[in-house]
Formats: structure tokens, sequence, C-alpha cells
């Protein structure tokens, strides 16, 4: 269109062209979305170590159905996936030397945290989208406060479980703690 035009929508611009028609139409690689890649959906829900790797976050997190999961641990972080039963907490814990970041996918809960297990004096309702940070030494807990599973995928800075963690129930992780 024409420089001078009234709206800038109307322009011809070539970033617009690359990005929208070039790069995502023209340069799909096909051949990479195949039955035989595994990080195409649905996921091989391992520990895929070191290694570089690239997820759907949003789909393994809601795919998985086991209380947790380790899909990747790193020399100093890691990511876990969660499925909470409807009423079930993640269970009140503490990480002395460990931050974490949490995200719900799907589901409500209700967070939990304080300076000491008999002080919870934070408190907030979440649901799917919202992120949870919590300090190291921080005590805390998330419950499922929803009528479904409660899908959150975490990040634990340096890693808290061991290499190829796969926790299917509360009670199978509280068992190896």
């Amino acid at each position: 269109m024409y420089r001078n035009s009234y709206h800038s929508y109307q322009w011809h611009n070539p970033i617009h062209d690359y990005w929208y028609n070039i790069n995502w139409r023209n340069n799909w690689n096909h051949n990479y979305y195949n039955a035989n890649n595994t990080n195409w959906y649905p996921y091989n829900l391992s520990d895929f170590g070191q290694r570089p790797f690239v997820v759907n976050i949003d789909q393994a997190t809601k795919q998985n159905n086991t209380y947790r999961t380790a899909i990747w641990t790193g020399k100093h972080l890691q990511v876990t996936l969660m499925s909470i039963n409807v009423g079930e907490d993640i269970g009140l814990e503490v990480h002395p030397t460990t931050d974490q970041f949490l995200r719900i996918e799907e589901g409500q809960g209700l967070v939990q945290m304080g300076e000491s297990k008999d002080n919870l004096n934070f408190q907030e309702m979440a649901c799917d989208g919202y992120a949870i940070m919590v300090p190291a030494g921080t005590w805390h807990n998330v419950t499922n406060m929803g009528n479904t599973p409660l899908k959150i995928y975490s990040i634990y800075a340096p890693p808290q479980h061991p290499y190829g963690t796969v926790h299917v129930t509360k009670a199978d992780a509280m068992s190896a703690e």
C-alpha cells in the first residue's frame, strides 16, 4: 500500500511478511514433526536429563497423570510435572537451599506459604495460568480446591529430586523421602 496511507496496517511491512508468511508457512519442517520424534504430542514423559529439550509444557503438563514426574534434570535446575487429585495437596514442605517456581496449567488451588509450618500466613487462590514463586527456606503447600485434577509444572533451582524421578502417587513420593 502507499506509505502516506492513513492506516499503518495497510503498509507493506517486511517484518510482518517474514514472520507470518515466510518463517511459519514456507519453512515449516514437516520431517521434524513425525511419529518418530518424541517431542511431538503425546509426549514420552521421561527425564531427558542434560540433553537439549523442547516441549510444549502446557500439553505435557495436562497429559501427565502421575503425582510427580521429572522431565528434565540439569546441573542447576529441574523441571517436574505434577497431577494433584481432587481434595489432595502437594504436602507441606520446605526446601532449605532450593528456590521453586510452580505454574498451574489446569485446575484451581489454595497456595499457602510461611516462615514456619505452624505459621502459613500467606494464602492465595490460584488457577489456570497462575505462577507461584517459593523462596528457598519457605514452608509451602498447594491444595487442589477444584473438581478436576490440578495440573502443575514445577521448576527447582537447584534440582530437588534424583534424575528420572517418577512418583505415581503421593504415597510413593512420601515413601521415597
